[in-house]
């Protein structure tokens, strides 16, 4: 059956590895590693023969993980991690590969070439692996996960110009041009990619939609992403980083939540092809042969890689849990580390040594990459202690806790402060929260869907948690977090768009409001009352529209307030 019989064995053994990772507690892709080794060319038992294909099937599956991820992270997402994402990236890449090439010469006694080379290898970090587990852990909009996606897409990035580059280190004649001209046509290619997900496709898949062909988009949307990947691939770039761009651009338009939901199953079972892959490439028996050199190699370029980050990260201004989140999150060598050791071999700079040491290690330190991410939350918490003590708990009862300083947060904190309310504000901008505090108002840095965050705004002891953040994400995980320390308070939340409404209400939040649509309303009132309607008239067509839209999810009290239905309310908000 050739490939056909490999998928089989494949998925059999991923089953297998997955079942037993869930069974030890242990991520779904350490068990797909594991998988990976005993169906590999290293062990005995069987044995997957057409290793090339399935290698080539695998980087399908990072382009459909890293297209996902597009969808759900738009570039507004990332811009106010730009200058930590841009400037620490460059940073980051700069300081590893120094670092790893002055460890090379000294523990491997290799030459400056293959030194530098081996800096290179190990300064990437896995973007399948941090996203998979950002994913299924539902903090793609975190503060630290938009800090580390940045990070990574920098890091991918830079994978172009470093294949250009290092390959030329004994003859750097022309190799400025040369990387002018790869940077011109990556522009180009991005540029192109921008306009046809703008003006083309929107148009094309309406018309698929319009024919009402659930399985034809899908086709149209995947043929999106691994068409511009393809492309990429073809003018000397990343298939998977082509495939990232589209996803980002498509993440722009009306037809991203959609594709995302069709996307998701084909993304995982190829996905499970990459995990394996990475397990068939491990050696058992150059492990056990070279085990004291891997076993101090991997703890040096992990806590290395853990120090350099988190220390890039706390040195752009973030505080808090974000350094170790980000440090060790990241910590782990990536798959494009495969890329450049394989063009490092075929130059004849990398040694065969070399060669195994790296993939070792990088497989290695892929499948810890859950365990030693998991370490970020408890060892931030104890160095906490340790520095500053913990931080400050509002020590009040019956206070608000606002989330976001935006307009809407700035308004409902100058309306609370005029009620002369009691209240924290929560922002997870840091350069915003001088300012806050310079108004005179009460505030706390950090992510309000952190559980750590949350017990320092006390929310254990608030009356009432006012999320005005637009991001639907960060409201969702902060509503279901909230809710499982306090049950008791009153969550009001804003509600990104009209289908927002039905998640936040199966999430327990006692009212939501969405201020694009009440700011329309609002105008709508005071234009027909210009117009000549009476202030009476005005107000029940503007309350019959708010009606249509509010009451299918919510219940109407006398006052005019939506609220969640008594059954779903907690005991103190049925009052």
């Amino acid at each position: 059956m050739g490939i056909a019989a490999d998928f089989v064995l494949i998925v059999l053994a991923g089953l297998a590895g997955g079942v037993l990772a869930r069974l030890l507690r242990l991520p779904l892709l350490a068990g797909y590693v594991v998988a990976g080794v005993v169906v590999g060319p290293h062990t005995a038992g069987p044995t997957v023969t057409q290793i090339k294909d399935i290698e080539t099937l695998a980087e399908i599956g990072v382009a459909l993980l890293l297209f996902s991820i597009g969808l759900e992270v738009s570039f507004r997402d990332l811009r106010p991690v730009r200058a930590v994402a841009v400037g620490g990236g460059a940073i980051q890449l700069v300081v590893t590969i120094t670092a790893g090439a002055l460890a090379a010469q000294w523990a491997l006694a290799a030459g400056q070439a293959e030194s530098i080379w081996f800096g290179a290898m190990i300064s990437v970090s896995s973007t399948m692996v941090v996203l998979k587990m950002i994913a299924a852990g539902g903090y793609l909009s975190t503060l630290a996960s938009r800090v580390m996606i940045g990070i990574l897409v920098v890091q991918d990035l830079a994978v172009i110009p470093l294949l250009i580059v290092l390959p030329q280190l004994m003859t750097p004649d022309g190799l400025a041009g040369r990387l002018a001209q790869s940077m011109g046509l990556a522009a180009a290619l991005v540029a192109a990619t921008y306009g046809v997900g703008n003006y083309l496709l929107p148009p094309l898949l309406r018309r698929i939609l319009g024919w009402g062909s659930r399985e034809l988009f899908l086709v149209a949307i995947v043929a999106v992403g691994v068409g511009v990947g393809a492309a990429m691939h073809a003018a000397g770039f990343s298939f998977a980083l082509g495939a990232f761009v589209a996803g980002l651009v498509l993440s722009e338009s009306e037809f991203s939540h959609q594709a995302l939901s069709d996307v998701v199953p084909l993304r995982d079972i190829f996905g499970l092809l990459f995990f394996v892959s990475v397990g068939m490439l491990f050696d058992p028996a150059y492990a056990i042969a070279n085990w004291q050199l891997i076993f101090v190699a991997v703890l040096a370029v992990v806590a290395g890689k853990a120090v350099i980050l988190g220390a890039i990260v706390r040195g752009f201004g973030y505080r808090n849990m974000a350094p170790w989140i980000a440090g060790l999150g990241l910590s782990q060598v990536g798959e494009f580390s495969f890329v450049l050791a394989r063009a490092g071999l075929q130059s004849g700079q990398v040694s065969k040594p070399v060669y195994d040491l790296v993939l070792t290690i990088t497989v290695l330190s892929m499948a810890a990459a859950p365990l030693i991410s998991g370490l970020a939350v408890p060892l931030g918490r104890r160095f906490q202690r340790r520095e500053t003590g913990d931080p400050a708990v509002v020590e009040a009862r019956g206070h608000v806790v606002v989330g976001g300083f935006g307009r809407a947060g700035r308004a409902v904190a100058r309306a609370l402060r005029e009620a002369g309310a009691e209240f924290i504000v929560v922002e997870s901008n840091y350069v915003l929260v001088a300012g806050i505090k310079a108004e005179g108002y009460t505030a706390l840095w950090g992510d309000l869907s952190q559980p750590e965050i949350l017990h320092a705004a006390g929310i254990d002891k608030a009356k009432l948690l006012l999320l005005t953040m637009p991001d639907p994400n960060a409201v969702n995980l902060a509503v279901e977090r909230a809710r499982a320390k306090n049950p008791n308070v009153v969550v009001v939340a804003r509600s990104a768009k009209a289908s927002h409404l039905g998640t936040l209400r199966e999430l327990g939040v006692t009212a939501a409001v969405q201020p694009e649509f009440e700011g329309g309303l609002e105008m709508v009132r005071q234009g027909l009352t210009w117009c000549g309607y009476g202030g009476e008239a005005a107000a029940s067509i503007t309350d019959g529209i708010r009606r249509e839209l509010y009451a299918n999810e919510f219940e109407e009290r006398p006052s005019g307030l939506f609220v969640l239905k008594p059954d779903h309310l907690a005991p103190d908000d049925k009052a």
